[in-house]
């Protein structure tokens, strides 16, 4: 990988968001969640809405070794994704799909993922949860980005916008579900927007 290539390709990136609003990690956000991979050191990454691919760069460029299947479901943004990830020269280490992570055949995919990473539809988590936890290897980690939702989630209901009320009331189900959950240890870190992670337990 060439790094000034990749830094280039970052950068344009970072442009690209800002000019047609698409939402990406802030750079606090995806340096705690590329430090917890590190610590983890998984061999395969499978992350769940790719938008425009900077979050799938930057996990390939903390862990040379890793593989990552992505998927987004949006064409232009998966286009848009695709082009970076080649300016890098990644695409070997990098698989993304065109699909709908809630429709997609899971048998498409890998057999197993070390990581997941959700950052897609905030009020669909516990569907992405339920549909692909099956692909997480014993003692494997789903981490799960925007809890807090820019705050909204310690905010009364009745004070959320009503066409957002449905999103967050999803998300704290999920959120004390996992923490509830009899086969996975879980941790929400007060780190970015919130990051939760998730550990499966081994049997």
């Amino acid at each position: 990988m060439d790094k000034e290539q990749f830094d280039n390709t970052i950068l344009a990136i970072k442009n690209f968001a800002l000019e047609q609003h698409v939402p990406i990690m802030e750079d606090e956000g995806i340096s705690h969640l590329t430090a917890l991979l590190t610590d983890q050191n998984p061999a395969s990454i499978l992350e769940i809405g790719s938008a425009i691919g900077f979050s799938a760069l930057k996990m390939a460029q903390a862990l040379p070794d890793a593989f990552i299947d992505t998927i987004e479901r949006d064409e232009e943004r998966y286009q848009k994704a695709v082009e970076f990830i080649a300016e890098t020269g990644l695409q070997k280490r990098i698989s993304i799909y065109r699909q709908d992570a809630l429709d997609m055949d899971i048998a498409l995919l890998g057999d197993g993922y070390d990581a997941i990473f959700i950052d897609a539809a905030k009020g669909q988590y516990e569907r992405f949860f339920e549909k692909y936890e099956v692909l997480l290897n014993d003692g494997g980690i789903i981490y799960c980005d925007n809890m807090h939702m820019h705050g909204m989630s310690t905010v009364p209901l009745q004070e959320i916008p009503r066409r957002k009320r449905t999103m967050i009331r999803n998300l704290s189900k999920f959120r004390e579900r996992m923490m509830a959950h009899a086969d996975y240890d879980t941790k929400l870190l007060q780190i970015g927007d919130g990051i939760m992670v998730c550990k499966k337990r081994k049997k």
